[in-house]
């Protein structure tokens, strides 16, 4: 049945290549005007999905409907998408508004409608008095801005994302996030977004689809997946986490750390419990908590605004990693290796997951 709701509905999409599962009956539905990240290691599946929306490959079963419509067999040109890539993918000997206007060109568009719409582009991605210019004499984030106008210029049902920033330094990537997220919502524009990097996924996203195998384990609000994980994959792949795996035995859990209160009773005998770093207590701080852990601090690292500690608690050698808010100069840890400490953290902040700890 269409979603009629849905700018975009994926029903049980599968695609195979030789003996590869690349995409395993897939299903989405992304609602319009919002942002979905479709987040994941490499091979799991995330750019075959956005190939087959794009009409660039077919699913071997199953429907892509936009708008209403069954797109699934028709070519990418037929389906009214925008698409900005990592590369850019620029045309090098055409001008900065010669690339934006591509598209209306062959849509057959007027020149005095092309011109007008190029003008406005700039505008919006603030390159104004930039159209005679070649992208070879631009920056990679002016680049990137010209490969965003020519995709939003034909008004996309949807805009397809594929690794957009992947090709910018550290600094312009997250300035960048922040401009692609603020004109997609001005817009009210529906996108998909491929990306294997969490923070970007984090902070540009309505919701996350977290894939793996070729499947999504976990679609959310960027908030409820990190803060409420329903896997052991989703805990460690986005974000770090601490995982204890035990018996349930009278409500708590019982491990090689020692016994771990549980924020609820699971059903199963065994669980398994994650823990985000920065929910663990250190020091005098932990003293009324009920884990009751020691450890001695095996590596610190000051990461600016935090520091991170390696703990190995005794007794059973079970290493985990706190972060702790930076409190003192900068450059420097408050603790240091070697020290002792207690370790906890409230209850409520561990988190009961299917599965146990990723292999290395």
């Amino acid at each position: 049945m269409t979603d009629l709701s849905s700018a975009l509905t994926l029903s049980a999409i599968s695609k195979t290549f030789g003996p590869l599962k690349a995409v395993d009956s897939l299903d989405l539905s992304v609602e319009p005007g919002a942002l979905v990240s479709l987040l994941g290691p490499s091979g799991c599946g995330k750019t075959t999905t956005l190939r087959m929306v794009a009409g660039f490959d077919s699913p071997d079963s199953g429907t892509i409907t936009i708008g209403g419509e069954d797109m699934t067999r028709l070519p990418p040109n037929k389906r009214g998408l925008g698409m900005v890539f990592q590369s850019y993918s620029l045309f090098p000997h055409r001008t900065v508004g010669e690339n934006i206007a591509f598209g209306l060109r062959m849509g057959g568009a007027s020149k005095q409608v092309q011109d007008g719409e190029v003008r406005r582009m700039l505008d919006m991605v603030h390159l104004a008095g930039r159209e005679d210019m070649y992208p070879a004499q631009l920056s990679g984030g002016q680049q990137q801005r010209v490969a965003l106008a020519r995709a939003l210029v034909v008004n996309p049902r949807v805009l397809l994302l594929d690794e957009p920033l992947g090709a910018l330094d550290k600094s312009l990537r997250e300035s960048m996030q922040f401009e692609i997220r603020e004109m997609q919502q001005r817009l009210g524009i529906t996108a998909l977004l491929v990306t294997h990097d969490q923070e970007e996924a984090m902070s540009m996203s309505d919701k996350i689809a977290v894939m793996h195998g070729g499947r999504i384990l976990q679609l959310g609000a960027p908030n409820d997946i990190y803060d409420r994980p329903e896997t052991a994959f989703v805990a460690t792949f986005l974000g770090n986490s601490n995982l204890f795996e035990g018996r349930v035995r009278d409500g708590v859990l019982v491990t090689k750390a020692g016994a771990l209160p549980l924020p609820s009773r699971p059903a199963a005998e065994t669980a398994t419990l994650s823990v985000r770093p920065e929910r663990v207590v250190l020091g005098d701080d932990a003293a009324t908590l009920p884990q009751n852990l020691r450890g001695r601090i095996t590596a610190a690292s000051f990461r600016g605004a935090y520091a991170a500690y390696q703990i190995t608690l005794d007794g059973s050698g079970t290493e985990i990693i706190a972060y702790r808010q930076a409190d003192t100069a900068l450059g420097q840890t408050s603790l240091a290796a070697g020290a002792e400490v207690r370790v906890g953290w409230p209850v409520e902040h561990g988190v009961i997951v299917t599965g146990s700890a990723p292999k290395e």
